[in-house]
């Protein structure tokens, strides 16, 4: 065997070596990135659904002839505030995932003093179908819940792979950057006061 034969079967054994490893990082990265754009989609899907049973119990309360009409537009405003803001999976910052809390908050809020509200009325709530649209919005923040949390592990998972040494150094070469997790409101950890007035 020639000796120049020698090195040159070491750099070709070294850079395939080199190439099935950057190979691998990138396909694993690109991998949980989709992953994690998949489970933002969920997010966003739940809330859809809350979104849809919110239409009908609106229709269901506006059943209801004397009902606060002021309540009832509270709940129709922010319902199309909510379903008006939609992220990009590709564009997930925390500016964006921030926006998107707000005005989902703002639709937890007024859908909160709509349920306080119909506290007052006995035959709303003995309406079957009302009690059925209740249950499923309870089900259905579960479900958003669950599915914040998936998102956030997907997103933890991406983070992790593409910071540990020495991903990170390929991370940089192959434009992968951390993705925003989905994140508490601020003072969410203070239980909220709630106030009833019946006058």
């Amino acid at each position: 065997m020639k000796k120049w034969l020698i090195p040159v079967i070491i750099i070709v054994v070294v850079a395939f070596g080199l190439y099935s490893w950057t190979k691998g990082f990138n396909n694993t990265a690109i991998t949980l990135k989709e992953e994690a754009k998949t489970a933002w989609s969920n997010v966003e899907s739940a809330y859809q659904r809350r979104n849809d049973l919110i239409g009908n119990l609106v229709k269901t309360v506006q059943g209801a002839a004397d009902f606060e009409r002021n309540t009832l537009t509270e709940v129709i405003e922010a319902r199309s505030k909510a379903t008006s803001v939609n992220i990009n999976a590709d564009n997930l910052t925390e500016e964006n995932i921030k926006q998107y809390e707000q005005v989902q908050g703002g639709l937890n809020s007024a859908l909160s003093r709509l349920l306080v509200s119909v506290e007052r009325y006995p035959d709303l709530k003995s309406n079957q179908n009302f009690m059925n649209l209740q249950t499923q919005l309870e089900g259905t923040e579960n479900r958003i819940n669950v599915e914040r949390n998936r998102y956030n592990s997907a997103v933890g998972k991406y983070n992790t792979h593409i910071s540990l040494f020495p991903n990170s150094i390929f991370a940089g070469w192959f434009g992968f950057e951390e993705m925003s997790r989905y994140s508490a409101d601020e003072g969410a950890e203070k239980a909220k006061e709630v106030e009833f007035d019946f006058n």
